[in-house]
């Protein structure tokens, strides 16, 4: 048998049962000698000399072996409780920092594009037929106390039609509804919602200017019968300005509040107006896009917007012929950029290939005008969409380059687009109105597809050049003139007070004025006893000369029309510039080339 020699060698032990104590006393006492005569090693000595207790032996370190690596146990703990010393200071002094009161620096404020479009929504507020007070989003918006209730029996007290006509917008200073300019002043806030939501959240405005939009497409709803598929009649009117057939109580003759109007506001219907259907197509299109998150209520706006272009199409002729109210105040000359217009709104809408194939027709873009000059050419208004119609199908071209065979319109339309915006510039004297919003949407097109500028003839302009003679147009309309004047009410220090608007000129003291009664209201040399806020006046003539004067209209009288297009230039050059959203227009269109065919399936020998 073998066992272990504790010194680090093989002993053997005898079994043999005869061995006697002497001889296994005198075999121990060899084995002694034996171990004794062995060198020893450090550590064999150290366990032999060094005693318990023994302060002359050597201490042994002690260890922590952390996995990956073995450190000293002295490191270990020092280690540790630096840190959690160091954790301990930074904890009290993110406590103190915390619970000592700081100040904030203050936010910027506004810049004055934002400052200045706060109050140009505030106009619509005004101009609400029916309550102004109630459906506002909040109450930062409600600025007409001096409003009320209005027109409640529109539609309703014509026994030619008796319809619910109630709602809607006013459209100036008087209280008629035209639709006309009202659709396209829709259509002109929803454009700028779609390319600008951004902007407008940032403003903490996309919730009222959404609810604005919303308040006009509801009433346009009510004019036709939006929930069929073919019609015969749309409502172009409610109220009547003519006073050439004698004096006789109307929207023109009288100068009451509309809460106090007591006389007939008849209903003037259509039946063959494709330029009004055209353009509350064109409304009730592009506001379907705006509110494409509603479901429901997108789907019912671009219903009525399909059924109203189809009678537009079907019922060919002018809304406003001779002689007719619409004809006096609002008159279309034409309804062919209205197709071009409404088709255009209506396949963004939809993705309804048709209409982009008629709103590229050329044909169509020939009696629209696009390949003939004139006075009006270049021009955008309430009356001619064919300069908006060319910016709006430029961007189809900018960013989905559709090809054949829509390329060649659009191209044209393209280049059309950049010579009229060669005479916004300031070497080039073509025309005198404000085309600031087209401007600016158009450079910031550009700027989206990375197109530093555009060619007018041998000259390159860089796309600054355009957002630049945007904003030389709205700082003028703001202040920078030489009238020193801002020509929307309420900005600003100096700004109109004789504003030509019956709801703004009459106080709201509890009396009711008759038609007559409120003339003297009218011709007061008193500034109006209620601001209305954010209106955009008609402002000065061609040789910067303007009167305060209530009773000039072509002064001081606002339009929807006209703070429509104020608002969308505003919002487009308001704020940090964080360009326009390219794909929410394009939600609905389908991709424009068919899509490829499945891989073959793999190959099985």
């Amino acid at each position: 048998m073998f066992g272990r020699d504790p010194w680090g060698g093989a002993l053997e032990i005898s079994n043999a049962d005869s061995a006697t104590d002497d001889d296994r006393s005198r075999n121990l006492q060899d084995y002694d000698r034996a171990a004794l005569s062995r060198q020893l090693d450090e550590t064999q000595q150290s366990w032999l000399l060094a005693a318990p207790g023994d302060p002359s032996g050597k201490k042994k370190k002690r260890y922590v072996d952390l996995g990956c690596v073995v450190v000293s146990r002295k490191l270990f703990l020092w280690t540790v409780g630096s840190v959690l010393g160091i954790g301990l200071l930074v904890g009290f002094i993110m406590l103190i920092i915390k619970t000592v009161p700081h100040h904030h620096r203050p936010s910027p404020p506004p810049d004055e594009y934002t400052q200045a479009l706060h109050k140009a929504l505030m106009f619509f507020n005004a101009q609400r037929c029916k309550h102004s007070l109630s459906s506002s989003p909040s109450p930062q918006h409600n600025n007409v106390s001096w409003r009320g209730n209005s027109g409640m029996k529109d539609g309703l007290s014509d026994d030619s039609v008796k319809k619910n006509l109630v709602g809607g917008y006013y459209d100036a200073g008087d209280a008629i509804k035209f639709n006309f300019p009202m659709s396209f002043a829709m259509t002109m806030l929803s454009w700028s919602v779609i390319e600008y939501s951004a902007k407008y959240e940032a403003a903490g405005e996309l919730d009222h200017v959404k609810n604005i939009i919303k308040w006009g497409t509801d009433y346009l709803l009510k004019t036709f019968n939006s929930s069929a598929d073919n019609i015969d009649r749309i409502v172009a009117q409610v109220g009547q300005g003519d006073t050439s057939k004698g004096p006789g109580p109307n929207d023109h003759y009288c100068w009451v509040r509309p809460e106090d109007i007591d006389y007939p506001r008849p209903v003037y219907e259509c039946h063959s107006c494709s330029d009004l259907a055209g353009e509350m197509a064109a409304a009730l299109a592009a506001a379907s896009i705006v509110f494409k998150d509603s479901k429901t209520y997108s789907e019912k706006l671009a219903h009525g917007a399909r059924t109203l272009f189809k009678y537009g199409r079907d019922q060919r002729g002018r809304y406003s012929p001779g002689g007719s109210d619409p004809s006096l105040f609002y008159n279309s000359t034409g309804y062919w950029d209205e197709f071009v217009w409404g088709g255009a709104w209506l396949y963004f809408a939809t993705g309804n290939a048709s209409y982009l194939q008629l709103a590229t027709a050329p044909g169509l873009a020939k009696h629209a005008g696009a390949f003939w000059g004139g006075p009006d050419y270049g021009v955008f208004s309430w009356d001619n969409k064919l300069a908006g119609s060319q910016v709006l199908l430029s961007r189809l071209r900018l960013f989905l380059s559709p090809g054949y065979p829509y390329e060649e319109i659009l191209m044209t339309f393209h280049n059309q687009t950049g010579n009229i915006m060669c005479s916004y510039l300031p070497y080039f004297k073509s025309f005198n109105r404000t085309k600031a919003f087209l401007a600016s949407v158009y450079s910031d097109y550009l700027d989206a597809a990375d197109t530093p500028g555009w060619y007018c003839g041998p000259n390159f302009y860089s796309t600054d050049v355009l957002r630049d003679f945007a904003k030389t147009q709205i700082d003028y309309i703001l202040g920078n003139n030489p009238q020193k004047m801002s020509y929307v009410v309420g900005y600003s220090k100096r700004y109109p007070k004789h504003v030509h608007h019956r709801g703004a000129s009459i106080p709201k003291n509890g009396v009711k004025y008759s038609c007559k009664g409120g003339w003297k209201w009218r011709d007061t040399k008193k500034p109006n006893p209620n601001t209305i806020v954010g209106a955009m006046v008609a402002g000065p003539d061609r040789h910067d000369g303007f009167k305060d004067v209530r009773t000039n209209y072509n002064y001081t009288e606002p339009t929807l029309a006209g703070n429509a297009g104020l608002v969308a230039a505003l919002v487009s050059l308001s704020g940090v510039t964080t360009g326009i959203d390219k794909n929410t227009i394009f939600s609905a269109v389908p991709p424009m080339f068919p899509t490829p065919p499945p891989p073959p399936s793999a190959w099985k020998p």
